[in-house]
């Protein structure tokens, strides 16, 4: 390739087939030592890196991995990390598909339960090696933040009072405007019924417009104070027996106006034979339409919101894509952060309450995007007869 750049190891092994026993010899040594020099540095990591092909098998495990997912050194031949941690692969299928157009970056945060309980996030980042015919591989890197994890919830209680206050001051804010609208319309309701007394109907025209006013201020102070509780206070899910698609069925019905006048074409593939979840009916349709309205916002009209639901033995997944603007992969790990949002106006409170949704009810979100393509967000619900606690 031109301007291509080539090291003087390039150059040897291009004429590999002229080299005499002495210098082949000479060869092979210098390959083990770079060798020896890149697997020191690999295991000077903290953090564990696995070498993983399309179908999950570890080429690769640096030492900081091993104890991370419980990998023996002899079990490296032909083990793969779907094994190791069920449930993963599933939840990275779209990361995982090499029709789907361009290199998206994937994060998950895990809770693993062998060989000892602990929380891990992961990193997978594809790359395909040069040459025709290449294999696309993928690098996963694993950190073990549980010791994060438990600092963090030591942290909360600590932390309550100064975080309440400062959502406080935010609501506050955002209630000063409407109130003083109220307020002003409602005045003059009073001074026109006055009117009215008099003149009968003659104002009657303005008088309801001003209650039209009211109440779309009042029905924006619901929303407002909705999502405060919510943010401070989560209430626990009352599970029952749901049908996913059921659920989002009505959502979809509820946001068909805006979709449609924002031009946006719904494609869902939502077979009817899914499993049966354990959930809260409400919560289940705050994280959809959270999901939903996220997704339309993130588009241009003409946009396609594309969903998909699967199941396999244990968990029962659902996704969202979007042809959007994408997120940045530097936004993309603050994205379940308070007050973190891409969005013009955005309070940053509606990602942060679909994950604590998904957790009081045993399941995970996943987030994958490319900049300029667009995002899927990916939930997954553990099965009727199966719930394990997953972080995300």
């Amino acid at each position: 390739m031109a301007g291509k750049k080539h090291s003087s190891l390039d150059r040897v092994l291009g004429r590999l087939d002229t080299l005499d026993s002495v210098n082949l010899a000479n060869l092979v040594q210098r390959l083990a030592r770079e060798r020896g020099v890149f697997e020191d540095i690999f295991n000077t990591l903290q953090e564990g890196v696995l070498i993983i092909d399309a179908d999950g098998v570890i080429e690769y495990a640096n030492q900081a991995a091993h104890p991370l997912i419980g990998l023996r050194e002899e079990e490296l031949t032909r083990v793969t990390l779907w094994r190791l941690v069920p449930g993963l692969r599933a939840s990275l299928e779209s990361a995982l598909d090499d029709s789907v157009k361009g290199s998206p970056v994937a994060t998950r945060e895990i809770e693993l339960t062998y060989p000892e309980a602990r929380v891990v996030r992961l990193y997978l980042v594809p790359f395909q090696a040069e040459g025709r015919g290449a294999e696309r591989r993928f690098a996963v890197i694993l950190t073990d933040i549980t010791r994060d994890k438990q600092t963090t919830e030591a942290r909360i209680e600590s932390e309550r009072t100064s975080s309440i206050l400062l959502l406080a001051a935010g609501v506050a804010h955002e209630l000063g405007n409407p109130l003083n609208s109220l307020t002003i319309h409602l005045q003059l309701i009073e001074r026109r019924l006055k009117k009215l007394k008099a003149a009968k109907d003659k104002d009657s025209e303005a008088l309801a417009e001003s209650i039209r006013v009211c109440q779309g201020e009042v029905q924006r102070l619901d929303g407002i104070i909705t999502n405060f509780l919510e943010a401070i206070r989560p209430r626990p899910p009352d599970l029952a027996e749901t049908h996913l698609t059921e659920v989002l069925a009505e959502v979809l019905n509820f946001q068909h106006n805006e979709l449609e006048d924002r031009g946006i074409t719904v494609e869902a593939e939502l077979p009817e034979s899914l499993p049966v979840i354990l959930a809260d009916r409400n919560q289940l349709k705050q994280v959809f339409f959270n999901l939903i309205k996220n997704a339309m916002e993130a588009m241009e009209p003409g946009g396609a919101l594309r969903m998909r639901t699967w199941s396999d033995d244990e968990f029962v997944f659902l996704s969202f894509g979007d042809t959007g603007s994408g997120i940045k992969q530097e936004d993309l790990v603050k994205l379940f952060q308070p007050y973190q949002t891409t969005k013009v106006g955005g309070s940053g409170l509606g990602l942060m309450i679909v994950q604590r949704i998904l957790r009081a009810h045993g399941g995970q979100i996943g987030i994958e995007s490319n900049p300029g393509v667009g995002t899927v967000v990916t939930v997954q619900f553990p099965r009727r007869d199966r719930r394990v606690r997953m972080l995300t």
